[in-house]
């Protein structure tokens, strides 16, 4: 029975971690962190609960069951598990997530000296997505080229930024402001499932589970366990990383009293503490960060339409590609504007079926208990969607008279509610 070495269990670990870590994952923290001031460290429980703890879960549910998400969320019918399956992969794919990795790369490293940075996004992102291409065109070789190579560097540059954290003092911790000062924990609870990664978890499983079979495993439980161990690599590495920034967030005040934004904090403390030199670094691992995470989605997004579609594998990689070119001369702003209503909208649905994963196996009838909380959790997440664009408006003022409304967390209660419910509707007909 094949078995994966311990060179190559550490080499999927990382990947797995590299794969998660976008430009999101390291300018979101800082803010967070600058914000919370006095309360950086509650900010920071809720956040490693949903940026840390959903996307491990996931990567375990989906080791289970072979990387599929259909699999895991069959709790809620065929229909519904591929409706949300082909929302996960598109919205963290072609369409919002690969694009986004080419602007902010380009807006943090290479945006500021130009001009007219239009033409220079075309260029660069012609010569970042050709690579993408180069790379994904052989998704066996990915715990290669990404675990053995990418992920190493990557983590390195990233090991250098942690470390230079522990060596600047805190000068001035300010006191809290807006929803840190009375809820620190679910203010950082939301901005931690906010940035994505359960979403990418999901998209990510069937990419993982790829890359162990690549080494010859087919034996189920192995898989499972090594889906699991690489979870757990993944997690203490993002652990330890955004503790190092709520570090490096609380510490910018020092260098920048009056920031708006994760980039522009950690540029400030890059120069201030790195020197000129800082800034190039800066745009190497910012690079670095988003190019893997580019090829992880663009390989994963690849891989479930093919096995669903029977399209060629690298036709989809080249027309996924150039959907995410397209995209990406959008702008950062515009992209963004886009997404995160569609995105809120998935994220409580998602981990509706994530979770169920823990207790399915005691149900009589998952369905009929999954897919009303599931639905449930849609249409709520649906007008948090509405309420964070300009169509805030159509908000019934029943969804936002709902608990824990203020904090886009709405939809937790009553689907709480109703699970309960359903659970026992489940054991009375038994």
């Amino acid at each position: 029975m094949t078995k994966l070495n311990v060179r190559d269990t550490f080499a999927l670990g990382f990947m797995t971690f590299a794969l998660f870590i976008g430009a999101g994952n390291i300018i979101f923290p800082p803010i967070v962190a600058y914000q919370a001031g006095e309360h950086v460290w509650l900010a920071a429980l809720g956040f490693l609960v949903t940026a840390v703890g959903l996307p491990v879960l996931s990567i375990i549910m989906l080791g289970r069951v072979q990387g599929s998400i259909e699999t895991l969320g069959s709790s809620i019918g065929k229909f519904a598990s591929i409706a949300l399956a082909v929302a996960c992969y598109l919205s963290v794919g072609p369409l919002f997530g690969i694009p986004r990795t080419a602007s902010v790369s380009y807006e943090i490293g290479l945006s500021s000296h130009f001009q007219n940075p239009q033409t220079p996004l075309l260029i660069y992102s012609l010569i970042y997505f050709v690579i993408v291409t180069l790379v994904s065109m052989n998704p066996n070789k990915l715990l290669d080229s990404i675990g053995h190579v990418l992920a190493p560097v990557k983590i390195f540059a990233l090991a250098v930024l942690c470390i230079v954290t522990l060596f600047v003092p805190f000068i001035h911790v300010p006191a809290p402001v807006a929803n840190y000062i009375e809820h620190p924990v679910s203010e950082g609870l939301v901005n931690g499932y906010l940035t994505l990664d359960t979403l990418s978890a999901l998209v990510f499983g069937i990419l993982i589970v790829q890359a162990i079979k690549s080494r010859g495993v087919t034996d189920h439980k192995l898989i499972t366990r090594y889906a699991i161990i690489s979870s757990i690599i993944s997690g203490i590495g993002l652990t330890i990383l955004y503790l190092c920034l709520f570090r490096l967030g609380v510490q910018s005040h020092a260098f920048l009293p009056n920031a708006t934004n994760g980039a522009e904090i950690l540029h400030a403390y890059v120069f201030n503490t790195l020197g000129q030199t800082g800034s190039w670094f800066l745009s190497l691992l910012i690079f670095l960060a988003c190019i893997v995470t580019a090829i992880g989605l663009t390989c994963s997004c690849a891989e479930y339409f093919h096995k669903m579609t029977k399209i060629p594998y690298k036709i989809l990689v080249v027309v996924f590609v150039l959907f995410s070119l397209v995209f990406a001369n959008f702008g950062l702003t515009k992209l963004i504007s886009i997404s995160v209503p569609i995105l809120t909208a998935i994220y409580p649905p998602a981990i509706v079926v994530i979770l169920s994963g823990l207790f399915i196996q005691k149900l009589n009838k998952p369905k009929q208990v999954v897919l009303p909380v599931a639905a449930l959790a849609f249409f709520i997440g649906t007008f948090e969607g509405l309420r964070s664009s300009e169509l805030k408006s159509f908000v019934p003022d029943i969804i936002n008279q709902l608990p824990l409304a203020a904090q886009n967390l709405d939809w937790i209660i009553p689907c709480l509610i109703l699970l309960v419910l359903c659970v026992v509707i489940d054991k009375i007909r038994q």
